[in-house]
This record gives C-alpha cells, structure tokens and sequence, in this order.
C-alpha cells in the first residue's frame, strides 16, 4: 500500500507523482478531527446558537448531517437581528434502497413530529432525506434510526457514500444477490471510528486509538460513490459514480462476477474549465469472491494518488485523467492481487423505473408510485405521506426507493393487491393522468434549504414540465418525452449532465441550457445556451422540439436527434472536448 500523506504536506508516492503543493483547508480538518469527533459533543451542548461551530459545520457531514438553514426566511430574520433559522439535513444510509415497513413508520412519524418541513423526501441517491432538524433533535433522531435498525454514517463527506443498486423487482433472484452486495460493500468502505457511535448514540468510549485501514487517518480526497447496477437497466445512472460493478448473471440467473468501470462523475464549477463532468471508464471484469478486494483497492488508490490540494479537482475522474487510466488500473490490480480480464459483454436499454404494477418470481407483484421530486408530504387532496402510511401498516413486504426519487412497494401478494391499490389510489399516490414526460423529468431540491443552489429545481420543475408538455402537444408529439432534469447548481445532485435536456442553475430564473445525452444515460450533454432565463429556453426547446418532431427518423430520441442533426456535437472525450 501506498505512503500515507502526513496532514502538513503533500507527499510523493514511489509509484505516482502527487500533487504537490499546500493541502487543502478540509484536510487539516479531517487531520485534527480526532477521526471524526471533532469538539461536536461539547457544540450540542451550546444552546446561544442552533448551529456549530468552525471545522464542526463540515465534520457533522461525515456524520451524514448538512447545517442548513430556511434561505427563505433568511432576510427577514437578518432585519429581525436574528441568527438564520439553522437547523440539519440528514441522509439515511440505505444500500440499495431497501427499507422495511416499520422502518418506514418510524421514519413518517419523526418527518411529522420533529421536523420544520414534516415531509420524507426521497434521494437521487436511493435514500430518503430529513429536512428541518433543530439542533435539540439531533440526537434524538440519530437514536431513533438506531431503534429502527438504520444509521447515517458516510453518507456525506470525503467518505464511500450510500451504495446504490438498481431498483429492478421483476428480476428477484438476480436482484436480491446484488442488492447483498451493495450492502457487503456499504459495510465493507465504512469508516470504523467509533465517533458516531459515541456522540449520538452514547456509546463508550474507549482507550483504543482508532485505525481506518481502507479510508485512511484523513479520509478521502474528496466524496466517493459507488454502485452496483444490473443491465439492461441503467436506473442508478452508473457514469455519475466513481466506481461501479456492474452484474454479470449466468444462464441460471446466479451473479457469477461484475464488470468494473470507474471514475465517473458530474459535478463542475462554472467558469472552471479544468472542471467537467466525465462518464465511467471500464476497467474489466472479475469474478464475484474478488469484488471487496477490487472495491479496497481502488478506493485506497484514490485516497493515496487523489488531489488534496485543489478539491475541485480531487474526484477520481481527474485522477484518473491525471495519472493515465493504465496507471491507475495497474496499481489497482497489483493491490487487490488480481488482473481483470476484459469486459463481458452488457447493454442498456432501459433508465427510468416502471410505474405501475409489473410481477415478479413467486407470483408476486410490485408497484412503482411516481414520486414528484421525491417529496413526500400531505398536499391538498393528496395526502401522500398519509397514504404511505397506511400502505406501510398492512403492507408484508418492502418498500424500495429508486434512484430517480421514486417508490416501490415490493412483495405484494395477488391477494393483497386490491387493497394497495386502493390505498394508493385514494392517497393521490396513482394518478394515470402523469405523463410520460413528468415521470421522466428530475430535479435536485435546491431552494430553501440546500446552502449551495444558485436557482430554483425542485420548486421549479412541476410548472415547467407542465409547459414542456405544452410544447409537445403543440408539435404533436405528445406521447413522446424528453429525459429533462434540473439542477440548482452545478455540483450535479440532479444529475442533469446525463439528460436529453439538462438545466443547471447560475442564478435566480438563469441556467445554462445543456443538450445532447441520450435516453440510457451513456452520453454527456454539450452546453448549448449560457445564462439564459427559463422563459428563453422554453423559446429554445419550442423550436427545437418543432425540428425535432419533422426532421426524425423512426423512433429517434430528442438527445439523438440534436446529435445527427448538428445542433450540438457529442461529448466523447470530456477533458478534451466538454468545454469546446
């Protein structure tokens, strides 16, 4: 294994050169942290504020948490001499999505009870969010999901973050073998400091000096995501993450191994060129029993060749475009003492979920709720959290979040069928009336809450998915739809750097216009219009959409479409040619 870093300087490794230079703030606060403790427990005991304080504000991230505050109250309470309305974002750790009944009860009525906003929102990270948490419910919450049997640890922060798995229930078999992967590796790349367990869970606290053997004494570089995705679905949009297996089934539908593809990655800053967005590059394949060995190594190359320096390079894809693909696969092979072997064949066909009900192995039926943006709350005539939990107090099976912010409740007997329906149909949570368009449009919750947005996403996508679906009816392609998402700034939540159509946020009604990905999130859109109001890109797509509608070929999709047509090139090398 490669040196370790000393916290005061970058230092040169024997196989790589390192980025040399003085480190970046987080990482001498990631170095005096006292892995992960901090001084977070003395902050919960200072009621002046309803917030931390200093390096704590980012320490509480590797403990799933974001400080936060209502951006909408936030002149007021100035004008009020008022601190802002602080208060804590918490991310659950779910691998693969997979929650229980009663889980999801606990959940609901904390949302209810105990938070500023009382709604569950559901992730693009197949998790569920709390939103609004004053800081005397911190612990409370943290303890209630340990009641509950689930945790928030490393779901945020230079750390391996929830493991996603495709959301698929109608190959069980398959499916369920990778989803106990997903949870191998989640388990397998958690830190092992006992700082969680000993501020919010009042564990004890030991003489032992803490060792994170795969994530390091400082952590990783920067964030760290991981998959696990069975083709044909792309439903976990692979080329976001940075690293992926993707499974390999024999004849019988057993996992016999994955396919290995890394460096994948969305998140930008506007007008840094030396920033893009990057899909996956495949690395090979390796047989099931060596997938911990692969995930240690690659993540350990990361945490010893990535940028400490400069954070807005400090994500695996710019390692990899730093050091060469050959290098970094060479010193991954040699450190899991494996050689991948070349790629399986795979294809993707399908990205968004199935709503509605498909049938399973077993005779059993799953049903996939459209979630708009993933919030789920009582809204006028459509009580919806209410309607999930009365599905969740006579429901045997699970329930299952996707990544594109929706909900499965899976395992349903035939006799039980009926009555789920019912419920969901009288919760506003089945509505046959969606289109195809708004099931396949997705934003990232920006304003009030997240610090970092620039525009509007989630407050803003329902009335505009309303006018895109103006702009196909008025072209009479009205059954068709356009995967569109927004994203309230650059750093990629939304995913908007895989979309036929992707927004992203520069300021108040302003984005960049990006065009050019394709329908199973394979390519990455080109920037087509910068800076320009919500009202000229309905001007834009109303043109284009004209085009589009007269000048296709059979079935071709709009992303495909602008590509053949020259309206944008494609993106095939992004270091290269994203910025061109």
């Amino acid at each position: 294994m490669s040196k370790q870093r000393t916290p005061e300087a970058a230092v040169e490794s024997t196989s790589v050169k390192i980025v040399e230079g003085k480190l970046s703030d987080n990482e001498r606060m990631k170095a005096e942290s006292n892995f992960l403790r901090g001084t977070i427990a003395e902050d919960l005991k200072d009621g002046l504020t309803g917030g931390f304080h200093g390096d704590n504000i980012q320490l509480i991230r590797l403990h799933g948490m974001y400080q936060q505050d209502d951006r909408d109250l936030r002149a007021e309470r100035a004008e009020q001499k008022l601190e802002p309305l602080l208060n804590v974002m918490l991310r659950c750790r779910l691998p693969g999505g997979i929650i229980t009944p009663q889980q999801w009860l606990g959940i609901d009525k904390f949302a209810a009870e105990d938070t500023l906003y009382g709604s569950i929102r559901l992730t693009t990270r197949q998790t569920f969010q709390f939103h609004g948490v004053l800081k005397n419910d911190i612990k409370p919450m943290h303890q209630l999901l340990n009641h509950l049997g689930l945790d928030s640890i490393a779901t945020a922060g230079d750390v391996n973050r929830n493991v996603l798995c495709t959301s698929n229930p109608i190959e069980s078999k398959l499916h369920q073998q990778a989803y106990e992967w997903a949870k191998k590796i989640s388990e397998f790349l958690l830190p092992k400091t006992r700082a969680y367990v000993e501020i919010w869970l009042d564990g004890e606290k030991r003489e032992t000096t803490d060792v994170e053997p795969i994530l390091g004494a400082t952590y990783l570089p920067r964030k760290f995501k991981t998959t696990v995705v069975i083709p044909p679905d792309n439903d976990v949009d692979l080329h976001a993450n940075d690293l992926n297996f993707v499974a390999i089934g024999d004849k019988q539908g057993q996992l016999i191994g994955f396919n290995v593809l890394v460096g994948g990655g969305l998140a930008m800053t506007h007008g840094d060129k030396n920033t893009y967005p990057r899909k996956a590059s495949e690395f090979g394949y390796i047989p099931l029993e060596k997938t911990l060995d692969i995930a240690g190594a690659i993540v350990t190359t990361q945490r010893d060749w990535g940028n400490r320096v400069e954070r807005k390079n400090a994500k695996t894809k710019y390692t990899l475009e730093r050091v060469g693909i050959d290098a970094f696969k060479q010193e991954v092979e040699k450190r899991a003492g494996i050689a991948f072997v070349p790629i399986v064949p795979y294809e993707f066909t399908h990205r968004g979920d199935r709503i509605g009900w498909v049938k399973g192995v077993n005779n059993q039926w799953h049903l996939t709720l459209f979630i708009e943006n993933g919030r789920i709350l009582d809204y006028p005539n459509r009580p919806l959290k209410t309607g999930m939990a009365e599905i969740a107090k006579i429901h045997k099976g699970d329930f299952r979040l996707t990544a594109n912010q929706n909900l499965i409740i899976a395992g349903v007997a035939t006799k039980d069928k009926a009555k789920i329906e019912q419920l969901a149909r009288q919760h506003g949570l089945i509505n046959d009336e969606i289109s195809d368009q708004r099931k396949n449009s997705m934003a990232c919750v920006a304003f009030p809450t997240c610090p970092l947005a620039m525009a509007e996403a989630e407050r803003f996508l329902p009335n505009f998915v309303t006018k895109v679906e103006q702009l196909l009816a008025k072209h009479q392609v009205a059954d068709e739809n356009i995967i569109l998402r927004v994203t309230g700034c650059a750093n990629g939540c939304g995913r908007a750097m895989l979309a036929e159509v992707g927004l992203v946020g520069k300021a108040l009604d302003r984005y960049n216009l990006h065009l050019g990905g394709n329908r199973v999130g394979t390519r990455i859109p080109r920037m087509y219009r910068e800076n320009i109001t919500s009202a000229e890109i309905l001007t834009e797509l109303d043109s284009l959409i004209a085009r589009w509608a007269k000048e296709r070929k059979e079935q071709e999709d709009f992303g495909d479409y602008v590509i053949r047509a020259g309206i944008v090139k494609p993106v095939i090398d992004s270091a290269r040619d994203f910025h061109s």
